[in-house]
């Protein structure tokens, strides 16, 4: 594979938010970090970088690991220092220059993070400069393991650095980080895991606001309208639900968000608009709600831009974009995926895909999934299957990522502002 990069997030368990993402890169079939080559592996990674640096740290912290080439290169001071955080492994801590190496990048600032911490005298040289320790707590989970594991977080915590449980791919693995009263979780299961089930749907405050100052317009405009449901999957399923509801006595199902606009009209939107509006001022939005709505965003962005590079696919881009948008409603609703897909008609291509993962629609679920998991062996057996250049995926998937980090900086903004006029009001 050529240069395959996603960012994996990395959550707290005390406040139940996302503090920053791992950059996880891989240049070809083995790791990046496994290079035979390191001068290799380093060129390459300046390279990506270099291109792609504005898209990727944008956005909370990044922890990225470095190769020695990659720090005798100076290649972290390319970043703001209070956004990455430098990730070491063992090539560098028995590295004979490895204490001036890092020295250097801590008194100037920088941060650090040890992967996979043993017990022993020259990761322990370490721990005087680091922030972050991190030990994959995947497999086997006997209880001699456990108690390793355990003993390295007291040990964490008695030299007060955080410990982040990385390889969280399971609930199992997820309560024991917990259990152990580990600091931060990364891997599979925390996408999974970021928001609960709620009784009602939670939507984007700053979207919400848009809607409501698109509406009030004297004309207001539907493209811009349906620009703005769409990248919400909340108020996406809320809107088809409406639309093909017996209210409007449709005789043809509504599937797509222009439909629905167009079949609700302007006047009932704005009534739906304003009693949303008021339903989501009943309580905080949570920061984990917010990060599962970006998750759904991305991947529906990244299927449709993969859609459009497939041929013979069953379905068409804006569908695959629905696939990647309601891929996290089980999340965000009370019920199955069945049971949400069941109130909404949208084409049985896309439905299968998202509860059996069956068809060339599951494919591409699939795709999206193995990707965002960082599990190259897979992402490249189903790119081959559906044809796709695996050379082409990080970059699409970066594109992807900066106009959804452009668009939710956007939203956000807008929420503050509403919040800053709603506080003023209150005042008056």
């Amino acid at each position: 594979m050529d240069n395959c990069v996603v960012r994996q997030a990395v959550k707290d368990l005390r406040s139940d938010t996302i503090i920053g993402y791992e950059l996880m890169i891989q240049e070809d079939e083995n790791s990046l970090y496994n290079s035979s080559s390191d001068s290799v592996a380093a060129n390459a990674m300046v390279a990506f970088l270099s291109e792609n640096s504005n898209r990727i740290f944008k956005d909370k912290r990044t922890f990225m690991t470095f190769t020695p080439a990659l720090l005798f290169r100076n290649t972290p001071k390319i970043f703001d220092k209070d956004k990455i955080v430098i990730q070491i492994e063992d090539n560098i801590v028995i590295h004979s220059l490895a204490t001036i190496l890092i020295s250097k990048y801590r008194d100037a600032g920088y941060h650090f993070a040890i992967n996979d911490f043993q017990f022993t005298p020259k990761y322990f040289s370490m721990l005087e400069y680091v922030d972050y320790i991190k030990i994959n707590i995947s497999g086997d989970l006997s209880e001699t393991r456990m108690r390793s594991i355990a003993n390295v977080i007291d040990m964490a915590h008695g030299f007060q650095k955080e410990f982040i449980a990385t390889g969280v791919n399971t609930k199992e693995t997820y309560e024991f980080a917990k259990e152990l009263e580990a600091d931060y979780v990364e891997g599979n299961y925390v996408s999974g895991a970021t928001a609960t089930k709620a009784s009602k749907m939670d939507f984007m405050q700053g979207n919400l606001y848009q809607l409501i100052v698109e509406i009030t317009k004297e004309e207001p405009d539907v493209e811009i309208l349906e620009d703005i449901i769409i990248r919400d999957a909340s108020l996406t399923y809320a809107l088809l639900k409406m639309a093909n509801s017996a209210y409007f006595a449709v005789h043809h199902e509504t599937t797509s968000v222009r439909q629905a606009l167009v079949r609700v009209g302007i006047s009932q939107l704005k009534q739906w608009i304003y009693l949303l509006s008021f339903e989501n001022n009943e309580g905080n939005q949570d920061s984990s709600s917010e990060e599962m709505l970006k998750t759904s965003f991305l991947r529906a962005n990244f299927a449709s831009q993969l859609a459009k590079k497939l041929k013979k696919l069953p379905i068409t881009p804006s569908e695959a974009y629905l696939m990647g948008m309601f891929s996290t409603l089980e999340y965000m609703i009370d019920a199955s995926i069945e049971e949400i897909l069941y109130e909404i008609p949208i084409v049985k291509e896309v439905k299968d895909a998202l509860i059996y993962q069956e068809g060339m629609a599951g494919k591409l679920y699939q795709l999206v999934l193995h990707y965002e998991r960082a599990e190259w062996a897979e992402t490249k057996e189903i790119a081959e299957e559906l044809g796709i250049h695996t050379n082409q995926l990080a970059q699409i998937y970066m594109e992807c990522v900066e106009e959804v980090n452009d668009i939710w900086d956007n939203v956000v903004g807008l929420r503050e502002e509403a919040n800053r006029e709603a506080l003023i009001a209150g005042k008056e």
